[in-house]
């Protein structure tokens, strides 16, 4: 369970991207690559789940929160009628154990939970690393110093092990809040160092320069020069952390630290079939296929970003 890319990826990434890929030839040549097409597909139906979950649960007739206590048979412990865990026309995806709730409407909500998590986590990481990166790497100095020993130290510390001590030491009211904040604070320094390398090399280009001697002041040379020539790191970092985040967010909900009941959860819903394997096996395996599938498209869509960033087919 990462929480960014390795130390590897980043060495390589920040030796290989150094210009702005244009979106058109990476849509393009992603068309034409079946895996990127099969990820994207799945990818947009947890988008539109997570984006629509109110009027979807609406359609199937049961919400997140609502026990269907007819579903379970009390006598055995709580055991779902029927076969696979009770699917039915009237519970798409079965129901829980002992209490009825319905799949289908959790698994809708646990896409919105974890697509927010990662996608905020990766705004306020990108946001953090990019601006930090980009002044250490320009103006060097005291400044570099200072956000490189920083970056230094968050990067040394075990993040799981310190996010579970800070989250489960923190109240559990707005608990999704707290855990983009914990994740992007360990988060960021990994995006920083690729960001500080390739703006170190972009400040001594012809055209930084000739910005300079027009009299560009150094912000405007930061962010009008130079962060245009990011956006290739920046999008093959961003597409490497979010799959990264939602599997991060899912641990913490599985270890009882992330997202607290009774919002919904991928993680935390398998969390909750551990005592279920035996006579209930559809109450794991629907979640963890949700989950498992999407970190699996966006990693294979990141992996194909860079695959073309770094072969230079995108410019």
């Amino acid at each position: 369970m990462s929480t960014s890319p390795t130390l590897l990826e980043v060495e390589e990434l920040g030796a290989t991207t150094t210009g702005g890929p244009q979106a058109r030839p990476i849509l393009a040549r992603l068309a034409r690559d079946k895996a990127a097409l099969l990820c994207l597909a799945f990818l947009l139906v947890v988008v539109l789940m997570a984006a629509f979950a109110p009027l979807i649960t609406r359609l199937s007739g049961w919400g997140p929160y609502e026990f269907d206590s007819s579903a379970i048979d009390s006598a055995l412990g709580g055991v779902p009628h029927g076969a696979l865990g009770g699917v039915s026309g009237e519970h798409w995806f079965g129901v829980e154990p002992q209490n009825g709730r319905d799949l289908f409407a959790r698994i809708v909500y646990g896409a919105r939970v974890s697509i927010t998590i990662a996608i905020s986590a990766t705004v306020l990481t990108g946001v953090l690393g990019v601006v930090l990166g980009m002044l250490a790497g320009f103006y060097r100095g005291w400044v570099d110093q200072l956000i490189s020993r920083l970056m230094d130290f968050l990067m040394a510390f075990p993040a799981l092990i310190f996010m579970i001590a800070i989250l489960s030491s923190l109240p559990a009211g707005n608990r999704p809040v707290l855990l983009v904040v914990v994740i992007s604070a360990f988060g960021w320094p990994y995006l920083a160092r690729v960001i500080r390398g390739q703006t170190m090399t972009l400040a001594n280009r012809e055209f930084v320069e000739a910005a300079r001697a027009s009299g560009a002041k150094n912000l405007a040379l930061v962010f009008r020069e130079i962060l245009p020539n990011l956006r290739g790191s920046i999008i093959v970092m961003s597409t490497l952390a979010v799959p990264g985040y939602i599997g991060t967010e899912a641990g913490l909900s599985f270890l009882g630290v992330g997202v607290t009941p009774p919002t919904a959860s991928w993680g935390q819903m398998i969390a909750s079939s551990v005592s279920w394997y035996s006579v209930d096996p559809m109450f794991f395996a629907i979640p963890g296929a949700f989950l498992f599938l999407t970190v699996l498209s966006l990693t294979v869509l990141g992996d194909k970003i860079r695959s073309l960033i770094d072969a230079g087919e995108a410019v």
